[in-house]
């Protein structure tokens, strides 16, 4: 799906949505139209990239056995 975006230089075009997220990261998006209307970025709220959370404690799962009854 094609988004509408405003670069940080004050022009319109439409990227990929599979894009934004990279884009807003690098500083080159300003803001970007969603269908509730214009989010600016900096200012307005918008998802943070998503964060593979690992688990640090110790492993439990035992590889290489089925447990299936």
């Amino acid at each position: 799906m094609l988004v509408q975006v405003n670069w940080t230089n004050n022009r319109y075009d439409y990227v990929n949505d599979y894009m934004l997220d990279s884009l807003i990261e690098a500083g080159v998006v300003a803001r970007f139209l969603r269908s509730t209307g214009w989010v600016t970025v900096g200012v307005d709220p918008i998802r943070s990239p998503k964060q593979r959370n690992t688990y640090s404690g110790p492993e439990r799962r035992i590889f290489g056995e089925c447990s299936a009854k």
